[in-house]
């Protein structure tokens, strides 16, 4: 009888626990297609972080290939989810102190729908470090400090991702443009033409 009754208690704890596994499906389902969970990728190591209502989810920088570093004055993508479960917001600025200069947004600032998401995740990004004050490796971490309108600001430290494995797949950074060299220190200026000389008038005696 006791061999019997355990034989009958492991598919009823079976049961069980495939209902439980069942339920946050279920509830996905029943929260409808437009809700900020159905629209997700594949999670990440990034930092995470909840701000007044505002989800600051796999948030990361992504570095150069393995062996190699990002140098100063190069540039770097910044990959970021915001899920929005309170009023409507924007994200004004983000800045990185001590990493680099300036950090664009994609149209100048982002806007958050109320029970939405913005995925600004790749592969490709959209959010980028301009010229970096100093190289990044695989392994470190930079602060950055995200700026709203309502929800004021949040600091968070981020990992520094190295191109490798499942971020093979991204896209590195756009490299900045050379600005055209100015002519300074004796150097000509690109497209200068050198003034001319006079010449002796027919006549004139040398």
């Amino acid at each position: 009888m006791i061999w019997s009754s355990h034989r009958a208690a492991g598919p009823r704890r079976l049961a069980v626990l495939a209902i439980a596994a069942l339920v946050p499906v279920l509830a996905g389902c029943e929260a409808g297609a437009s809700a900020p969970t159905q629209h997700w990728h594949q999670p990440t190591d990034g930092a995470a972080t909840v701000h007044h209502n505002i989800a600051i989810r796999n948030v990361f920088v992504l570095g150069a290939p393995l062996g190699s570093k990002l140098v100063a004055g190069h540039s770097a993508g910044l990959f970021l989810a915001l899920i929005n479960e309170g009023s409507p917001d924007r994200l004004l600025s983000i800045t990185a102190p001590g990493t680099a200069k300036s950090v664009t947004l994609p149209g100048g600032t982002v806007r958050l729908a109320s029970q939405q998401s913005v995925l600004l995740t790749g592969p490709t990004p959209k959010v980028i470090l301009q010229d970096l004050t100093r190289s990044l490796s695989g392994g470190t971490s930079v602060k950055l400090v995200l700026n709203f309108q309502n929800a004021a600001s949040v600091t968070m430290f981020v990992p520094v991702m190295p191109r490798a494995q499942y971020y093979s797949t991204f896209s590195p950074a756009p490299s900045p443009t050379p600005t055209a060299a100015k002519g300074k220190h004796g150097t000509a200026t690109p497209g200068a033409t050198p003034a001319p000389t006079a010449s002796p008038s027919p006549g004139t005696s040398p």
